[in-house]
């Protein structure tokens, strides 16, 4: 027995008064002096079991030692050479017994497995005679409980009734102030265990042994399968997970020992304070108890286990337990069990035989699912909201990897103002072995979210280059207005808000700017309960009226100092009561981020691809143990195809009807077949010019002729020789494509798959990782410049506390001052501002507005090279798009063939609207950002093969002029480019593209490199 943690209700009976539901505290002392036997089954059984039972607890489960860690079979073999004197009761009947072990914790629902007491209980089948507990029936069970701590906190049962009525009275501290043994105890048992296989255990109370003699029981583990790591020790549920992982490997022995009573003084039968001296009383091994490897989830396992009743007294006679609180037991255990047992249906007799190992050999039942509720995560563990100028409307964001197309005009509502993207969030139930047992909603759970929601932007340093690479090693970032003293009046911060059950009013998250109002979004609730997070409406602007870019600062066109956006990020919390059980939650975050003006297309490294391989080269994740041609490598290639939409150049190679186009079917029937094991290869040196053709991940020089044709973290114009003037596929990615190319891959291309559309027709188990991928499969990756929806930060791993959590910062812990600069080193310090964060810390690192950063966010700067590639983030922000009336003329069938492939192959060019000098093109966007080229998928050409079946087409909003969204020859597109180079105020070197900073040293590369595919040549420019 143990303290229950329990809180002290009114009006409580005495010791004669019956039980009530609720169940409420019989009143101090709790009849501890009278009768503390009846007063410890009061305490434990009718108050504390009884006031679970009334809140719904189901099934009903024990007063203590109620954390299941797992149930296991095996046997108990008694050493068969054991001297005369020690062959008593169990250990003299039979030379092995089948038994059945339950591994427990005394911890309550909500508190994590650390630190607390740990226990074992064995039954042992197949003992014969009267037993203590029930000497009329012929039940054939012994039972031995233990547990990893050889004294118990209390002396006698009238000192543990005393002690925890007084716990439950809120009076522990002056009980604890007059016990001090009890305080020690209770301290030293608040001890770390690996492993419920490594720990020793014991018996605690002694027990006779025959006639005149006392012992107690140990347990010495001897061996268990080592864990495969360290244990987690901020999973709550570790020592299920670990016990089940080991037993799952293999087998475990511990040495079954037991302790003489050899002094009458030091080792006191009723004063379980007092440690027997193993010096005085070496224990004496009686056998081995042997769990064979098995799996603990198996069918009915753990829920055999739980039914059991194990209690000390069923034993024979020759082993009976000795002391008060052994006759406490008697009572208690007895009266939980009955109370258990009946109001969950099973039998309150013993078992007559053990369940079998294998319940039915040969017979291939399906899995059991532990459908016992003991955690609960929020997911997508990143979810990211997008915003919009639309007033009211809103969409939710991809919640499954291809999502399908939405209708025309979806995106805007009536007025033409674009929707807002909202984050929704959803519970998901897990059971101890990390299974999903179901989604949790308002139907299933009470649940309440808390949103904490900042914009630290203007109180952060400036944006200049990604200060993780060694382009950045010089660079010194100043704060962003840095003659404002009143560094808080810049942090735009909601506060935590809270909002609970289904369809809940709308809940405005808004915080202020230089006293200035500003809203970063709302909360909603749906029909369900799941939350709802939506961004602001992309409002961004300057109280003070400064303006947005400095033509002799090309740092401002980001940095704009006096300026604010409504972009923001922040905690995702909820808690969670099924049936009276607090359930402890995995929190999430939130971003709000610019717009996806090309929803339908993937950037080729996504912000997924780069964090799960960070996490795979970390060894927190598995890259896939066999390569997929459907799963892994068509997407790698299909997302270059895919930006034929948003870039005349990947138009040009990737498009419909280019050299490499990964959409057609004949092409992808070459890449995706492998022949019969031992036959010849038609496709490997096919395979294997495209693997050559990608950039490896860390490249030697700056060359841009590899893809994909993106720009890096360090891209300058013209280009240098930076490795990092481009970007490239993830390591994993790269792996993925050089296993294809050396044909060990799975053939599995179906060109008639059709992946779930709908997170609802996902497989419950699987829903959880779609959603948090989902997510991270529409954002941007590639360049770090800053970026679209987050930046460099992401990629280190000190950012997160598990693959896609983000490792929270205490509320009540500061982040440190930085001071008024911040270098690489600071940047990049343990404990610095890569590791825990608060709300707004990841958005803050962005360029302020995103707006003007968007506008200028382009491809082909060195037009000399080539006026559309690399690019930027087209597929979040396109360059060059179909427009609505080129796209007539294509599907017109009464149109000349010829005039509907020139209508085609021409793509306007999407900043079109945006007019005038740097400056007011930036701020041009703050004002129509909501009426910008949005590209929909739209009918095409069915069975051409001039054409693709379905296309993307630009629409805008009301904001932008017709003249502005009708389509540019490629010479005009060329020259409007060259004239944006030299706008007012640019610099030789576009404000994107950073120039190499003094003194830098690279290894100079032969120029004369040629492409790995003969499509674009060119000569390379130098840094």
């Amino acid at each position: 027995m143990s303290t229950p943690n329990a809180s002290p209700t009114p009006d409580r009976p005495g010791c004669d008064t019956p039980v009530q539901l609720p169940p409420v505290l019989p009143p101090s002392p709790c009849c501890c002096d009278s009768d503390p036997i009846t007063g410890l089954k009061q305490l434990f059984v009718d108050y504390f079991q009884g006031r679970g039972m009334a809140a719904g607890r189901d099934p009903a489960t024990r007063p203590v030692f109620l954390r299941l860690h797992g149930v296991a079979h095996g046997r108990l073999v008694i050493d068969p050479d054991l001297p005369e004197a020690l062959k008593v009761g169990v250990f003299a009947q039979a030379p092995e017994y089948p038994v059945w072990v339950r591994f427990s914790a005394d911890v309550q629902p909500g508190v994590p497995d650390l630190k607390g007491t740990t226990g074992i209980a064995i039954k042992l089948f197949g003992v014969t005679g009267p037993k203590l507990l029930a000497p009329d029936e012929a039940a054939t069970t012994h039972d031995f409980i233990l547990q990893n701590h050889d004294v118990f906190f209390v002396d006698t049962a009238k000192d543990m009734c005393e002690f925890t009525c007084q716990s439950l009275h809120g009076n522990s501290d002056d009980y604890l102030k007059a016990h001090p043994v009890t305080q020690q105890v209770l301290n030293e048992m608040e001890k770390v265990v690996d492993s419920a296989l490594t720990t020793p255990y014991w018996s605690v109370l002694p027990s006779c042994f025959g006639e005149g003699r006392f012992v107690k029981y140990k347990l010495e583990p001897l061996s268990a399968p080592a864990a495969e790591a360290q244990p987690d020790f901020n999973d709550p549920f570790y020592l299920r997970a670990d016990l089940q992982a080991r037993l799952g490997k293999g087998p475990a022995r511990f040495r079954f020992l037991v302790q003489f009573q050899t002094d009458e003084h030091d080792m006191p039968l009723d004063a379980a304070t007092v440690r027997w001296s193993e010096t005085a009383s070496p224990p004496v091994q009686l056998g081995i108890l042997e769990l064979p490897q098995q799996d603990l989830g198996e069918r009915g396992q753990a829920t055999y286990g739980e039914n059991l009743a194990y209690n000390p007294w069923h034993a024979l006679p020759e082993h009976r337990p000795v002391g008060s609180i052994a006759e406490a037991r008697k009572v208690v255990y007895r009266a939980s069990a009955a109370n258990r047992r009946n109001v969950n249906g099973v039998p309150l007799a013993e078992p007559a035989v053990p369940r079998p190992a294998q319940y039915a050999p040969g017979v291939d039942y399906p899995a059991a699912r532990d459908t016992r509720i003991v955690r609960a995560a929020i997911h997508p563990a990143i979810g990211i909201a997008r915003v919009g100028n639309s007033e009211h409307d809103f969409y939710l964001g991809p919640q499954v990897t291809e999502p399908a197309p939405q209708p025309l005009g979806f995106y805007r509502d009536a007025t033409g103002a674009l929707k807002r993207e909202a984050a929704q969030f959803r519970l998901y139930g897990y059971n101890a072995a990390g299974e999903v047992v179901r989604e949790l909603t308002s139907d299933w759970a009470d649940i309440a979210w808390t949103v904490h929601l900042a914009n630290r932007k203007a109180a952060w340093y400036q944006w200049q280059i990604a200060m993780d690479i060694p382009e950045a090693a010089e660079t010194v970032l100043p704060r962003r207005n840095p003659k404002v003293t009143a560094r808080d009046s810049l942090v735009i911060d909601a506060g935590r808000q809270r909002i609970a059950g289904p369809n809940a009013q709308p809940l405005s998250c808004s915080g202020q700017f230089t006293g200035v109002p500003v809203k970063l979004g709302e909360l909603r609730t749906d029909a369900h309960g799941r939350l709802l997070v939506l961004g602001g409406h992309g409002v961004s602007a300057s109280p003070a009226g400064t303006p947005i870019f400095i033509p002799s600062d090309s740092n401002s066109f980001i940095n704009a100092d006096g300026w604010y956006d409504d972009t923001c990020d922040g905690t995702v919390e909820a808690s969670v009561n099924i049936e009276g059980r607090d359930i402890p939650v995995e929190a999430a975050w939130v971003v709000t981020a610019p717009p996806n003006y090309a929803p339908q297309l993937k950037a080729e490294r996504t912000l997924y691809d780069l964090l799960y391989d960070l996490y795979v080269e970390a060894g927190w994740l598995q890259a896939p143990a066999t390569v997929s041609f459907a799963d892994d490598v068509y997407p790698i290639l299909q997302r270059l195809t895919g930006l034929q939409w948003v870039n005349q150049g990947f138009a040009t190679l990737f498009g419909h009807n280019g050299r490499y186009d990964f959409e057609n079917p004949a092409l992808l029937a070459q890449l995706s077949a492998l022949p019969p094991a031992g036959q010849y290869d038609p496709n490997a040196e096919l395979r294997r010019q495209v693997f050559n053709s990608f950039r490896p991940p860390n490249p030697a020089d700056g060359n841009q002729l590899p893809w994909p044709w993106l720009y890096g973290d360090a891209m300058t114009v013209p280009a240098g020789e930076s490795p990092r003037q481009n970007a490239s596929v993830s390591q994993t990615q790269y792996r993925i494509l050089q296993r294809w190319a050396e044909g060990d891959f799975a053939a599995d291309w179906d060109p008639q798959r059709t992946p779930p559309t709908d997170i609802d027709r996902v497989p419950l188990a699987d829903q959880p990782a779609m959603l948090d991928r989902a997510a991270l499969e529409f954002c941007l990756a590639d360049a770090f410049h800053p970026g679209c929806e987050l930046t460099w930060p992401m990629r280190h791993l000190t950012l997160y506390s598990k693959p896609f959590r983000i490792r929270m910062r205490a509320p009540d812990t500061p982040e440190p001052d930085y001071g008024p600069t911040l270098d690489q080193a600071a940047a990049l310090a343990a404990q610095g501002p890569l590791y825990a964060q608060g709300p707004g810390d990841l958005n803050r690192w962005m360029g302020l507005p995103w707006q003007a950063d968007t506008a200028w966010c382009r491809a082909g700067y060195d037009t000399a090279y080539d006026p559309f590639a690399p690019t930027f983030w087209p597929a979040r922000v396109p360059n060059h798009v179909l427009a609505a009336h080129d796209y007539a003329v294509v599907v017109d069938p009464s149109q000349p063939l010829a005039r509907r492939i020139e209508a085609f192959s021409n793509r306007t060019d999407w900043n079109k609207p945006l007019h005038g000098n740097t400056a007011g093109q930036m701020e041009q966007m703050v004002r129509i950002f909501g009426s910008m080229g949005l590209l929909e998928v739209r009918p095409g050409v069915a069975s051409s093969p001039d054409f693709p079946a379905t296309m993307m087409v630009a629409s805008y909003g009301p904001d932008v002029a017709p003249a502005d969204a009708a389509s540019l020859s490629d010479a005009a597109r060329a020259a409007s480019a060259l004239k944006a180079a030299s706008a007012e105020g640019l610099p030789k070197a576009h404000p994107k593209a950073r120039p190499l900073p003094q003194g830098a040293n690279f290894d100079s590369h032969d120029e004369a490199r040629s492409a790995p595919l003969p499509v674009r040549r060119g000569k390379r420019h130098g840094g």
